[in-house]
């Protein structure tokens, strides 16, 4: 459970029965990590100055992707999200090899995604919904609404049904019921439809109040306006396969809003974090278990892209000495010498990346592509992206949009266990042949694929949202794993689909959980596709 702590004087953020059914399970194990957690609030710093609605909004800006401990993010993403996109690897055979990336899926490791939101997101801002409603802050009310549903959209993409509505409702048994994911997605639409309206009349205006709390967007309502429509746009097309009316009308609706959508650089959606180390440095440069991934460096170098260096550090290896070479996610690895020096992610700024104006031109595009009014044109939004991924690094894309013969790399790994085994030839159905340049004469499925590759490219470094698209979409072509120890619960081809619901749940909501699994549709494990994973 989060608590607000000084001098070892323990006092709770929030005063609800259903936080403490739901987390007592895992504060037990865990009290002195959330007790110390440093993102938490003080005491006496719930002054009547915003502080009792704006700490509580710093505190879940800095838990939708927890930047301290990077022992925690590592497990919040890194070993889930950031392999399964593509982007990352470890060198690190975690538990003799058997461990997330080789689909055998750690129930330690699992729970983290879920713990993190609900101690660092859900409960603060719940103290803060009261607070801002009492008080009349409807700036501060909307702006919590729009990071609620950025940082559960997030945990439900990996999990599939939440507590979300149904959070601080206790049933007679003592349990907390799940809510569809279906169910979970209307009601981010409607929290992001309430937000928009409330900010909308305020245009242009700044908070004075709201800045000293704002670590995105300064109290800028028009930034906060503009990330919302986009989030908006991403979750109407994450549902798009299944409820496409639906995606439509929300997809449309962010499309027609005054405000519009993130356009340049300058409205990108990032989390500063102080004199904090980012944590993939962290990961990286001081334990060695953070390596690029084989796909990343396949599609960079394959393409020429420039940003290349923006992204990896090259191999010191001698077998691959200068290559961006990456690791393939799943293989046999016995040691973490084998692949250490393989390469690795540059150094980050001290911010988190969440949303950035390439990946809205890419929602434009795909849009576009599906007809939907307010989109523009496919062609001019994907090139659009591509030249507003490649200003955020102070490249020039116009060389780039116009390349018609480069493709994803052939991966080959010198130094597998068992020689060939990692290696993807060319000619692999996983090798991706999509080109760069847009053409008249390719298909519609063949512009998907060039939209969403350009999409993951210009995302990083953020492999759930990454992760997640890959899943809905099948793009871009990644590289199944190797071994796989999950026992048949998982396929090859078909990747890994979710995580299991964390055990703390299981723990304390043995109830709840049941529950969640029948609404999942399938057995919980990572195999079972969620409500929008259906093509």
């Amino acid at each position: 459970m989060n608590y607000i702590s000084r001098k070892r004087k323990w006092l709770p953020l929030v005063s609800l029965a259903a936080v403490a059914t739901l987390l007592l399970g895992s504060c037990t194990k865990k009290f002195e990590q959330y007790n110390t957690n440093p993102n938490g609030l003080y005491t006496n710093e719930l002054s009547p100055d915003f502080h009792v609605v704006g700490d509580p909004l710093k505190q879940a800006q800095l838990n939708i992707y927890v930047s301290t401990p990077a022992w925690n993010t590592q497990l919040q993403q890194n070993l889930m999200g950031d392999v399964y996109s593509g982007y990352m690897s470890s060198p690190t055979p975690f538990a003799n090899n058997i461990n997330n990336l080789t689909y055998s899926l750690v129930d330690g490791w699992n729970t983290f995604p879920w713990d993190d939101a609900y101690t660092g997101v859900m409960s603060p801002l719940n103290y803060l919904f009261k607070s801002a409603t009492a008080k009349n802050l409807a700036g501060f009310f909307a702006v919590a609404k729009i990071v609620r549903v950025e940082a559960m959209h997030r945990v439900s993409d990996i999990y599939g049904p939440i507590i979300y509505k149904n959070f601080g409702i206790i049933n007679e048994d003592g349990s907390v019921s799940y809510d569809a994911q279906k169910d979970v997605y209307y009601s981010f639409f409607a929290d992001l439809d309430s937000a928009i309206n409330i900010l909308t009349p305020y245009g242009k205006l700044k908070s004075d109040s709201l800045a000293n709390y704002d670590l995105a967007y300064g109290g800028s309502y028009l930034g906060w306006l503009k990330m919302a429509n986009t989030l908006r746009l991403r979750l109407a097309l994450r549902i798009v396969n299944v409820d496409p009316t639906k995606a439509q009308t929300e997809g449309e609706k962010a499309l027609a809003n005054p405000a519009g959508l993130l356009t340049t650089n300058a409205d990108n959606f990032n989390i500063a974090i102080g004199t904090t180390n980012h944590p993939l440095n962290v990961m990286n440069n001081s334990w060695g278990d953070c390596r690029s991934g084989a796909p990343l460096g396949s599609y960079l170098t394959g393409f020429n892209d420039p940003r290349t260096p923006k992204y990896m550090v090259p191999a010191a290896d001698s077998a691959v000495l200068g290559q961006y070479e990456g690791i393939r996610s799943g293989i046999n690895i016995d040691a973490k010498t084998r692949y250490g020096n393989y390469a690795a992610p540059v150094t980050f700024p001290s911010s988190i990346q969440l949303m950035v104006a390439a990946e809205a031109w890419f929602l434009k595009a795909e849009a576009a592509l599906r007809g939907w009014a307010g989109a523009g044109n496919a062609q001019t939004d994907y090139e659009t992206g591509i030249k507003t991924s490649f200003a955020q690094y102070g490249l020039d894309a116009s060389a780039y949009i116009l390349d018609a013969t480069s493709s994803a790399a052939p991966y080959i790994d010198p130094k597998a266990i068992t020689p060939g085994q990692n290696d993807i030839p060319a000619g692999s159905p996983w090798l991706s042949t999509i080109k760069i340049a847009w053409s008249s004469s390719t298909t519609l499925a063949g512009h998907l694929e060039q939209v969403i590759t350009q999409k993951w490219l210009a995302m990083y470094p953020d492999g759930q949202e990454a992760w997640t698209e890959f899943r809905r979409t099948g793009y871009p072509r990644l590289f199944p794993v190797v071994v796989n120890n999950s026992g048949g619960a998982i396929s090859t081809t078909a990747f890994i689909r979710r995580i299991n619901f964390a055990q703390s749940e299981r723990n304390t909501n043995p109830a709840g959980v049941a529950g969640a699994v029948q609404l999942l549709g399938g057995p919980d494990n990572g195999g079972t596709r969620l409500w929008w994973d259906h093509p």
